[in-house]
């Protein structure tokens, strides 16, 4: 199994403690999440340490306040690094509006632009702005090489991310007794766009609910989308390997 997205120097424990119990719990690989300057730094060093390690490399939203060229500049050169598959997570966050919606919009289409320019996919956050971010997202996407919306949670617009080809990555909140309509998407989502995710230490799957998530939780919530959508394991965690491979290229 794969996790697409976690936040390794947010987890608790030392970063070699979580990648080997996630490699003990079958996870091959593993993609962990820069969302400012020092985070990205500590996403690469990860990276560089361990093979199962790759990393995306962006600004969240709640840290786009005064986002300007030499932000932008910083993730640029980021994504030059060898193990970076991605950039983001970016995107719009009016739940919190920890920085100002201005900036925020501002950082995610000059976010969108470079990976179109770089040709790399984008990872998508999205809390309570899907309105702005789904119509950022029309006018960019045809030029990236893919899209995946982060720890989806926009199941009324389902149709929309498949008839326009976005990546869907759930994350252990698909677990939840109370997400029906998640779960609904991630049981009639076309399988090849279908990912999974912690975004540890973040929304940790049912089982282990109330504890700190990590990498090793995704397959927790493996077992539960397989079971959603009649499968078994091994064969979602084959649709999982292969789009990954290739949304990620690795």
């Amino acid at each position: 199994m794969i996790d697409t997205h976690c936040h390794l120097d947010h987890c608790d424990g030392d970063t070699a403690e979580l990648v080997g119990r996630a490699r003990a719990a079958g996870v091959s690989k593993l993609a962990t999440v820069g969302t400012d300057g020092p985070s990205i730094e500590r996403a690469l060093a990860a990276a560089g340490a361990h093979e199962e390690v790759f990393a995306i490399v962006g600004r969240h939203p709640h840290e786009t306040a005064g986002f300007d060229a030499a932000a932008l500049e910083e993730i640029e050169r980021a994504a030059g690094h060898a193990a970076v598959r991605a950039i983001g997570e970016t995107g719009l966050d009016y739940y919190r509006d920890h920085a100002p919606r201005v900036d925020q919009r501002r950082a995610f289409a000059a976010q969108l632009e470079l990976a179109a320019r770089l040709g790399l996919p984008v990872a998508i956050h999205t809390r309570a702005a899907e309105d702005d971010t789904f119509a950022m997202l029309a006018e960019h996407a045809d030029l990236l090489p893919a899209v995946i919306l982060h720890c989806f949670s926009a199941p009324d617009r389902l149709g929309e991310c498949v008839e326009r080809g976005y990546v869907c990555s759930f994350a252990g909140n698909v677990t939840y007794p109370k997400a029906t309509e998640l779960q609904a998407a991630a049981r009639d989502l076309p399988a090849e766009l279908l990912l999974v995710e912690t975004d540890s230490p973040y929304l940790a799957p049912q089982a282990v609910r109330g504890k700190p998530n990590e990498p090793a939780n995704v397959v927790h919530t493996a077992r539960h989308v397989a079971e959603l959508r009649g499968v078994d394991y091994a064969e979602l965690e084959q649709t999982v390997e292969r789009n990954a491979e290739r949304v990620l290229g690795w």
